[in-house]
């Protein structure tokens, strides 16, 4: 008992000293994270199965992603995966890059979509259903890309 008296008393100490009166300033705002946006969530229609139902993105941005991409600076080659369809966008998480940028995928076949390339810490790259159903990919497809950062 009297170890824990010892114990107690200079924690009493210190407390005793503080003020208990309501505090009237106001707390500082969070501080601004830096992280990368993420990919915008929407929930696909109740019941959907099929990738047309979980792709929401429009007519509109499907033709500006697969419009002629501006000349950029290759940053490697990827084997990419379907990343999380509930993700919507034309997007690419990678360990090429640090922050979000602008980017451009290219296939084999040359074909090519204009993505949003965003860091990847840990996993293997993975490409929006956006992305996959604009190039003609199969959603099993595991394909190689060549990234441009534009």
């Amino acid at each position: 008992m009297s170890r824990v008296a010892l114990v107690l008393a200079p924690i009493t100490l210190a407390l005793s000293g503080c003020d208990t009166s309501p505090v009237s300033a106001v707390a500082p705002p969070p501080a601004q994270s830096a992280a990368p946006a993420v990919p915008q969530r929407i929930a696909p229609p109740a019941g959907s199965r099929t990738a047309a139902a979980f792709d929401r993105t429009s007519a509109a941005e499907k033709a500006a992603a697969l419009a002629a991409p501006a000349s950029g600076t290759a940053l490697g080659q990827v084997t990419v995966s379907l990343g999380n369809p509930a993700e919507q966008g034309f997007w690419l998480r990678s360990a090429l890059v640090k922050d979000k940028r602008p980017g451009v995928v290219k296939l084999a076949s040359g074909k090519t979509a204009q993505v949003d390339l965003l860091p990847l810490t840990g996993g293997g790259p993975q490409l929006s259903l956006a992305a996959y159903r604009a190039l003609g990919l199969g959603l099993t497809d595991l394909p190689q890309v060549t990234v441009l950062a534009r």
